[in-house]
């Protein structure tokens, strides 16, 4: 990865790839990653994205308005946490045999690990709440999903991916961010059906589209909803 500015815009410039056209993409956290096919020279990227400049701003300027009503949650008893595009308040226990458990409608904490402030510790309860509970889903999701797209997935890991929801590599292996399973089930199948797909086409060409399309033929509003709510989707 190399770090690169064109007049005001700075960006991330990705390994090359076997692909014919330049994907540039604003991140969940706002960075721009730029990946182009190897035979562009650095300096034709940097041509590229300046070309691309109006559309990059429209863009950011987006990412800002939807990422200014970011939630933050706090560990109380009330408070409201996403499971599979559903909310279910926080009721903090004292006694119990596991950190945290989804029960009664309600996610169950131990009182011990917010008395004692260590939010970073409630933090990594959840989220190894939504990798042993998700991982076993999105299996099953993959499975069913892969054989419509008409691909093999190799192995799959629900992780912590940073700023991307989703990743496919070139072998076949699946990675999803934990936070993925804060979405509603449609959502989740879009994103599933999106790295299925670029088994196909490793870039986001028409015919990449194309095929989620077949799947899918309600992407657009799949892609919309994670654009517009993707923030939310966060502890």
């Amino acid at each position: 990865m190399q770090l690169r500015q064109v007049r005001d815009i700075k960006y991330q410039l990705l390994p090359g790839s076997d692909r014919q056209t330049t994907d540039i993409v604003i991140e969940r956290n706002g960075i721009i990653t730029v990946r182009a096919p190897k035979r562009m020279t650095p300096e034709q990227v940097d041509e590229t994205v300046l070309s691309k400049r109006m559309w990059i701003y429209r863009n950011l300027a987006e990412w800002r308005d939807l990422n200014a009503s970011r939630v933050t949650r706090e560990w109380v008893s009330g408070e409201t946490f996403l499971y599979l595009g559903s909310c279910y308040r926080l009721q903090l226990v004292t006694h119990q045999d596991e950190p945290l458990k989804l029960k009664d409608g309600r996610f169950c904490l131990l009182r011990e690990i917010v008395e004692r402030g260590d939010h970073d510790t409630a933090h990594q309860v959840f989220k190894a709440f939504y990798q042993a509970k998700g991982l076993p889903r999105i299996q099953k999701r993959v499975a069913y999903l892969a054989a419509k797209v008409g691909v093999t997935a190799g192995a799959i890991q629900v992780k912590d991916l940073g700023y991307r929801w989703a990743s496919c590599t070139k072998n076949g292996n699946l990675h999803f961010h934990w936070k993925c399973l804060m979405a509603p089930l449609t959502i989740i199948d879009y994103i599933i059906v999106h790295e299925l797909c670029h088994l196909h086409h490793r870039d986001h060409s028409e015919a990449f589209w194309n095929e989620v399309d077949k799947v899918l033929p309600d992407y657009r509003e799949r892609k919309e909803w994670l654009r517009v709510r993707g923030a939310e989707l966060d502890l």
